[in-house]
């Protein structure tokens, strides 16, 4: 056991960790020749299209007489989640920090998750081969932040190769080796699963005490179920089985499990004749930021999504869903994500992996009411809202949120965090030319667009990071948007008064471009109870009823024309609007 170094590579979005993560690959010979490709951890389709890694993953190396279990960490704020539980595996960590960048957000943040689990930190400044790099002025941001001598800090170059041999050294060298006992009962924290169509669920572990041989019959904590160990091994590019795995290996089993709801992420794997007497405390179970509906598009397809969704669960711990219906997208699921990019993910992957085509309805948090009674519901769906007399108060989620920009777009950062209702609580001066700036706000304001308005005011400089913090009392109405006097549930939101008027008026004139003509007149209203804010008309197609009548008295003209008004009447009572698919989505691209 002395000779295992489990650790992990954190670091903000695009500062170099999947190309240093290759480049220890190489540096070790783990890949051959032929398997080579840049970011070679990112085996998503998705990723590679994105540039950034989604999930965390594990592979084994050889260095010497010494194995290196490394993961592989995602850099962007809403996968922080899959940052949580690859700490909770390991015993130190590579803080990687771009030499053109510095310090932002995102390294801040992962490196207060690695402190809190008492990790090995070896800070390492990556792309000093660029000729913007600012390697001096770096590492003194670093030393601030860690507190490490100037010497302790490695200088690499992921791309070229350079000094990636002393970070191996180093991890030899500064991480400690993996503690526990092999003769204990077993204990093995799932830290991830997937789902293969032949093999059923392979779940991926970490042994904290204990042995584990290939045959033993095991169980899983939380759920009590029991499976045989059909297959266990170690994790290389493909999965290497093995006899035995002990305390501080990292590894797969393959039992057979059909069931995705028996493996759970953080879950403890133990042994069914002696099991361990508690489970071990993982990582936190992870709430939920935005939440929106997702239909079929195929009403007949609700069997298959739920299965779809369930399989990607496995997968990806952080999503949630419950079963909803609406009245005008049928049946489907309230689904829970960590922000708008977790759910554009989410979307393609549903698509890609299971061939499922789907409806969004418009992302929103979930509130807090307060009734006339004394009660307090937890609402995630606007449509689920009590009558506005029977509401003593609304509450809203809030965040604190932090952000790092260079000086120069201080004030346009600020007045971006005003519009969104922010309230500033502190503002420190790193350096002279970069400042940190903490905002207290609603989260329903940064679910849509802020992140993009960010990047876009500050030219990519500003870097964004956020936690919950508590519930707030808010001024907030149902907007509905009624067609021809019905309201359409999956169009309805809930938004902040002072926001309500200029928003209806822009989903009536954007839902009168998108609903196609009818043959009678289709009212578009935007209300808030019973009170109508904006309209538009979409005007009917008709057709020339007058045409053939020539000559003659204009009574025959009008004879005929109250005779189509009266048609349009009765199939004005009758005839129902299609909403195309294209509103639900515009909704989200509204500016």
């Amino acid at each position: 056991m002395k000779n295992i170094r489990n650790f992990c590579i954190i670091a903000h979005i695009d500062h170099g960790k999947s190309t240093l993560a290759d480049r220890l690959l190489d540096e070790t010979k783990t890949i051959s020749e032929r398997e080579k490709q840049a970011q070679v951890l990112d085996d998503m389709e998705l990723e590679r299209e994105k540039g950034i890694t989604i999930k965390s993953h594990a592979i084994q190396m050889d260095y010497g007489e010494y194995t290196l279990n490394l993961i592989d960490t995602p850099g962007h704020v809403d996968f922080s989640y899959e940052v949580s539980r690859a700490i909770a595996s390991c015993e130190g960590a590579l803080l990687v920090v771009d030499a053109t960048q510095g310090i932002q957000a995102q390294t801040i943040s992962n490196l207060y998750l690695a402190l809190g689990n008492d990790l090995e930190i070896i800070p390492v400044v990556n792309k000093i081969d660029m000729e913007a790099a600012m390697t001096d002025e770096v590492k003194d941001q670093i030393v601030d932040l860690l507190g490490c001598d100037r010497d302790d800090i490695l200088e690499v170059s992921a791309k070229t190769g350079q000094g990636v041999k002393d970070v191996l050294e180093a991890i030899v060298a500064r991480i400690p080796a993996p503690k526990g006992d092999e003769n204990a009962p077993l204990q093995a924290l799932i830290f991830d699963s997937v789902f293969n169509s032949f093999r059923g669920i392979i779940a991926y572990f970490r042994i904290v005490n204990g042995t584990l041989r290939k045959g033993d019959r095991v169980k899983f904590f939380s759920t009590g179920s029991e499976y045989d160990a059909d297959e266990i091994g170690v994790l290389k590019l493909k999965p290497a089985p093995r006899d035995e795995l002990r305390a501080g290996d990292v590894g797969y089993i393959i039992s057979g499990i059909k069931n995705s709801v028996d493996v759970k992420v953080g879950d403890t794997i133990t042994h069914v004749a002696r099991p361990c007497s508690e489970a071990i405390a993982g990582f936190e179970d992870v709430k939920p930021m935005v939440f929106a509906g997702v239909y079929p598009v195929e009403t007949d397809e609700y069997e298959d999504l739920r299965a779809s969704l369930e399989k990607l669960k496995l997968n990806d711990a952080s999503l949630t869903f419950e079963p909803e219906s609406s009245l005008a997208l049928g049946f489907g699921f309230r689904c829970g994500f960590l922000g708008l990019l977790h759910l554009e993910i989410i979307q393609e992957r549903l698509y890609r992996e299971f061939d499922m085509d789907v409806i969004t309805t418009v992302p929103n948090v979930s509130y807090r009411i307060t009734t006339t009674k004394g009660q307090v519901l937890d609402v995630h769906n606007p449509s689920g809202l009590p009558e506005p007399n029977y509401i003593e108060k609304i509450e809203e989620p809030y965040i604190l949120a932090q952000i790092i920009t260079k000086t120069d777009y201080l004030g346009n950062v600020i007045k971006l965090c005003m519009d969104k209702r922010g309230v500033m609580v502190n503002q420190t001066f790193l350096t002279q030319e970069r400042v940190e700036i903490n905002f207290e706000m609603p989260l329903s304001e940064i679910v849509f667009d802020f992140y993009d308005k960010l990047k876009s005011i500050s030219r990519g400089y500003a870097s964004f990071d956020y936690h919950r913090t508590d519930y707030k009392a808010s001024k907030l109405a149902k907007l509905d948007i009624l067609l021809n006097g019905e309201p359409v549930d999956a169009l309805s939101s809930l938004i902040y008064v002072d926001h309500a008027y200029d928003f209806g008026r822009k989903m009536c004139e954007k839902l009168k471009e998108l609903i196609p003509r009818q043959q009678f007149d289709v009212a578009i209203q935007a209300a808030i109870g019973a009170k109508i804010i904006a309209r538009e008309t979409v005007k009917a197609v008709r057709k020339d009823v007058t045409a053939k009548c020539y000559g003659g008295d204009i009574t025959r003209k009008r004879k005929l024309l109250e005779k189509q008004k009266k048609g349009k009447k009765r199939m004005r009572q009758v005839g129902n609007v299609e909403v195309p698919q294209e509103a639900f989505l515009a909704v989200l691209k509204m500016d």
